[in-house]
């Protein structure tokens, strides 16, 4: 009787003990950050098709694949707030320059969009075409996200709609105030994109055509957006002699348009304005303090890179590129042209990084004063020269920021970070050109340089500014935590080893020291190379209605 009752009661503690799970993927003993900010801990996580379906102790369950990842760490997929992947990942999905830095979002369209596109500006843009060929299968925004998720591409993707864009269908490159007839038919065509999935609306106000709205067009388009749950996110309209007024323009946006908004790459570019970074800070957080919504981003570098022709005055710009080239070859402006040049950045401080012409590559690598003296011309006609030459804004880089007021901006914790740069493999094609080392290296300096080396900020804050404050700043749900529930975009990475090796010499570098990387699930960086598999996918904003065909 007495071996019975012992029998039974064996039987019933064993009844009592969890039983041994089965899981598509298991990652055991890392140090897990889970985008929250908070202390981070010795734990496991378990993986089911997409999503994560448990954390915690799980040494009973067992995994169709199992990774240990002791000694390494263990964090949401991280967000790049303003990237310019649109073009270089339909040339090459994988996205490694980004990936290799624990990527696994794309946030697109900074002031222009790959849609919507007239029949017009599909025209413009296959003709404006460089290194990277393609044919345009879409019109919408919406189309193209879905376009690219079809065609296979190894980081999810979001986008703003470009008021830009919005400016280009409804009035070209009209220098004015738009009608109200055109104001309504940009809110159409935004409220349908809305609908369709994208973020919000975007404006890069220091170029044409976006730079032609004025503030009132802003707020009406906005007020759309807010009825939407999105963003208004700006490349404001200077960030040098008129930052603060730039600033101040952004947040009466946000006010009257009752809207979150967000600055791209808060800086202050120019040693005479790197003063105002702190009066800058001062307006934020003020009207923060009154309850409106304002964030900012950065890349994590002391230089800027975007088009030598901003360097031109304004109104040989009007009417964008194609217009600002016939303008500067036409002989009998030349003479007027050189004489209203006024450099923003002295042309010892810009940096040749990218020609559509193959004869002028040479230059790349080097500033404009070295190759004026090449061209044995003065640094305005050497300007004008080249963008005629190369038929193209010209890419070059600009050093005109303080390695100090990084610092601070990373300290605050409204700030998240972008590349504003393409995600490329450093081979083929995209060796042609040089780049920003931003591309390369912007998110990994958040987890070396700025939180292991620097101590500006903890690594459990830089990986919340990295996930889920973004995340929670686009309303986007289910990914940038570590949480039961939520899509796996997972990144493994070896806290000592991670670094950037991009410079603005040899910029196609990978950074140093993620190990893993899983995106919806899939693991697209195993053992730190690439694995080819292409998961990602259209992550929609707050808007969208799922029965709004593209």
């Amino acid at each position: 009787m007495k071996v019975l009752y012992l029998t039974f009661v064996i039987v019933i503690i064993l009844s009592c003990q969890p039983k041994s799970r089965q899981f598509d993927l298991i990652i055991r003993n890392a140090m897990v950050y889970d985008g929250f900010g908070n202390t981070p801990y010795v734990g496991d996580l378990a993986v089911s098709s997409d999503t994560i379906a448990a954390l915690g102790d799980l040494s009973r369950d067992r995994g169709n694949v199992e990774f240990d990842a002791k000694d390494l760490c263990l964090a949401p997929g991280f967000i790049n707030m303003l990237s310019w992947a649109n073009e270089t990942l339909i040339e090459d999905g994988r996205s490694q320059s980004d990936l290799r830095q624990g990527v696994t979002l794309e946030v697109l369209g900074e002031g222009s969009s790959m849609g919507p596109w007239s029949d017009r500006m599909i025209r413009e843009e296959e003709a404006a075409q460089g290194n990277i060929k393609y044919d345009v299968e879409w019109k919408t925004l919406g189309g193209y996200m879905e376009y690219m998720e079809a065609r296979g591409v190894a980081t999810n993707l979001a986008s703003f709609v470009g008021n830009g864009t919005l400016r280009r269908y409804v009035m070209g490159y009209d220098q004015r105030i738009a009608t109200s007839e055109e104001l309504e038919e940009m809110a159409n065509l935004l409220d349908k994109e809305m609908t369709m999935g994208a973020m919000g609306i975007s404006s890069s106000l220091l170029y044409t055509p976006s730079r032609y709205a004025n503030t009132a067009e802003l707020i009406a388009l906005s007020k759309i957006v807010a009825k939407h749950g999105g963003m208004y996110i700006s490349h404001i309209r200077d960030e040098g002699l008129y930052l603060l007024e730039s600033i101040e323009e952004l947040i009466k946006i946000a006010k009257e348009a009752d809207i979150a908004a967000e600055i791209y790459h808060l800086k202050a570019s120019g040693r005479a304005n790197w003063s105002k970074l702190d009066t800058a800070f001062d307006l934020i957080e003020s009207a923060q303090a009154e309850g409106l919504k304002i964030t900012a981003d950065i890349y994590t570098y002391p230089a800027s890179s975007t088009g030598l022709h901003v360097q031109l005055p304004e109104w040989v710009r009007e009417g964008g590129i194609p217009k600002t080239i016939e303008r500067m070859a036409d002989k009998s402006l030349r003479r007027r042209i050189l004489k209203d040049i006024k450099f923003e950045h002295d042309p010892d401080k810009i940096l040749f990084v990218g020609f559509k012409n193959p004869d002028l590559r040479e230059f790349i690598g080097k500033r404009l004063d070295e190759v004026a003296k090449i061209l044995n011309k003065t640094p305005e006609e050497a300007m004008i020269d080249l963008i005629v030459h190369d038929n193209s804004r010209v890419q070059v880089v600009y050093f005109s920021m303080s390695d100090e007021n990084i610092a601070k901006k990373i300290a605050k914790p409204w700030v998240s970070f972008c590349s504003d740069a393409g995600s490329y493999t450093n081979e083929g094609i995209f060796l042609k050109q040089s780049t920003h080392p931003r591309a390369y290296g912007s998110f990994i300096r958040v987890l070396g340089k700025y939180a292991r080396d620097e101590k500006v900020i903890t690594l459990s804050e830089g990986i919340r500014r990295l996930t889920f404050f973004p995340a929670a700043n686009l309303k986007i749900q289910k990914r940038g935590a570590l949480q039961v529930g939520n899509f796996a975009d997972l990144v493994v990475f070896d806290p000592v080893e991670v670094r950037d090796q991009a410079t603005f010499e040899d910029p196609h570098q990978y950074a140093l020291g993620i190990r893993q990387v899983w995106v919806n699930g899939i693991q697209v960086i195993e053992n730190g190379e690439h694995t080819g598999a292409t998961p990602g996918r259209f992550v929609r904003g707050p808007g969208w209605q799922p029965e709004v065909i593209n």
